[in-house]
């Protein structure tokens, strides 16, 4: 069965930073593009960073230079370092399988604010 679990978020200022990290199991980690979502009140669930099988990575526009993505097949997690937060990125962080999507996990709140 299919799972996620993140965690990491939390309350931070502006420009500050925080490393959030998704443990999986079932997901096909090391076989399967995965991805960092995030959904703010009132708007619909965006990609924000996915990393392929090779670690190829890409990101949103509004995202890049200050987020990281990265995996470890060892410990079946997927983190996502975010630096330089903006008040903008407050959100519900959760990742996922990017071809194939699993269930969704609980997610883990960020917000940024002074």
């Amino acid at each position: 069965q299919v799972q996620f679990v993140e965690s990491g978020g939390g309350l931070v200022q502006p420009g500050g930073s925080l490393r959030l990290s998704c443990v999986t199991s079932g997901s096909r980690l090391g076989s399967d593009t995965m991805g960092w979502y995030r959904q703010a009140p009132g708007k619909q669930r965006e990609l924000v960073a996915s990393v392929t099988v090779s670690s190829r990575t890409n990101y949103a526009d509004s995202v890049k230079g200050r987020f990281t993505i990265s995996r470890s097949t060892a410990k079946n997690t997927l983190y996502l370092q975010m630096n330089s937060l903006k008040p903008e990125d407050t959100a519900v962080y959760y990742c996922n399988n990017f071809n194939l999507p699993g269930p969704w996990g609980r997610g883990t709140q960020v917000t940024v604010s002074s």
